[in-house]
């Protein structure tokens, strides 16, 4: 690949002048397009492939303000709403918990990155990424494999993302009705989940999964 076009989406004008600054400094590494949200970006590429001028890379942050986050666009671009073939996705962002990178993942990244990795890092990851293969900051492998390797029951993608909501106070109705479930299906998660986290509640499972870095402190 003679040149990796890149798209840089991120909500902070700083931040994506930085990025901007850093990638400049990458031989073979253009960013060709900005955008500051999830729907942003889903325009920006829409516009490149119309004009015959697709991207080979998308650099994606995670949150974004109230726009759209980069987990929701990574699934909308990989399942080619912003045209075919669609491109990798390498997400760059400052979270590092399992709730986020397991999103991330099954989103369709093809890699994830922590903002204060080294500029060498990064570049890897990006020529990697571009390249078709897997880019994964070291500490973000290490928590995928600890989940591996681990003798104790890992929590399933689902019981992360029940945690999660449990965190921002749902009830199990309110629970239920999100991800489209029953009670009792929620209620038989909550029985899992609070016997592989060895807690009888949920403040003491948002305790022990926030200490664990399984989910974010809300």
């Amino acid at each position: 690949m003679s040149e990796i076009r890149v798209l840089l989406v991120d909500d902070h004008p700083v931040v994506r002048a930085g990025l901007r600054a850093m990638l400049a400094e990458f031989p073979g590494v253009t960013v060709v397009a900005e955008a500051a949200d999830g729907d942003a970006a889903l325009l920006e590429l829409r516009k490149l492939h119309a004009l015959g001028e697709p991207v080979d890379l998308v650099l994606m942050d995670l949150r974004m303000g109230s726009g759209m986050d980069g987990v929701t666009a990574t699934g909308k671009i990989k399942a080619g709403e912003a045209g075919t073939p669609p491109p990798p996705v390498l997400i760059l962002t400052t979270y590092d918990t399992d709730a986020d990178i397991l999103a991330a993942v099954e989103a369709g990244a093809s890699g994830y990155m922590l903002k204060d990795a080294p500029p060498e890092q990064i570049r890897q990851a990006v020529l990697s990424a571009a390249a078709g293969q897997t880019a994964l900051a070291p500490e973000v492998a290490a928590r995928l494999m600890g989940r591996i390797r681990n003798p104790a029951p890992a929590l399933s993608a689902r019981e992360v993302q029940l945690l999660e909501l449990l965190a921002t106070g749902m009830s199990n109705r309110a629970m239920a009705k999100q991800l489209f479930i029953s009670e009792a299906t929620v209620k038989t998660h909550l029985v899992h989940i609070y016997a592989k986290l060895g807690v009888d509640n949920r403040t003491a499972a948002i305790a022990v999964a926030t200490q664990r870095r399984i989910i974010r402190g809300h």
